[in-house]
């Protein structure tokens, strides 16, 4: 009797981007702990903004944009969670939130290409911030993918610079973190 055997399919696992949101001490060396974390175990980090924002209590927010598959996500979160210096972490996307981004986007162009640049940001809503004559920089705010597309349209028009800020992300409601 000839048996043959298949191997076991798997279903693919699902990548996915999460947001997290970390309240720190503020505190030299706690961002490079952080990072090291991540680096250490071969996690990216695909967008991070720190700033302190209770002076008093001398705590910073951290917002880290990470991919991975779920159960890489919840093991950042518990490592996120372990360290000394974290008093927080909470997964913004699951949670009803609100995510922005700021970037400084540079443009060459004259004639003809100079006015599809200003139509493009006013259909977007960049503002110019600087403008010579034979280039802008346009201010835009918005969501990630927003911001994305604004730069890619640029990109056929004369893009030059591109200066992004990262994720800035809050949870929607009354509570805070």
């Amino acid at each position: 009797m000839n048996t043959t055997h298949y191997p076991t399919l798997t279903t693919q696992q699902v990548i996915e981007k999460r947001t997290l949101c970390v309240l720190v001490d503020n505190e030299p060396g706690v961002l490079a702990r952080i990072a090291g974390m991540f680096s250490g175990r071969g996690y990216n980090i695909e967008s991070l903004t720190v700033s302190e924002t209770e002076h008093e209590k001398h705590l910073s927010r951290i917002t880290i944009v990470t991919s991975g598959t779920a159960s890489v996500l919840n093991q950042i979160e518990a490592q996120l969670d372990r360290l000394v210096p974290v008093h927080k972490v909470v997964n913004l996307t699951a949670k009803a939130s609100i995510e922005r981004e700021l970037a400084l986007v540079k443009v060459r162009g004259k004639g003809e290409h100079r006015m599809e640049a200003l139509r493009l940001a006013t259909a977007f809503g960049a503002k110019p911030v600087d403008a010579t004559l034979d280039s802008f920089v346009f201010e835009l705010s918005g969501p990630s993918d927003d911001v994305e597309r604004f730069i890619n349209l640029m990109a056929d028009i004369g893009l030059v610079e591109v200066s992004r800020t990262g994720v800035a992300a809050i949870a929607r409601g009354n509570e805070g973190l």
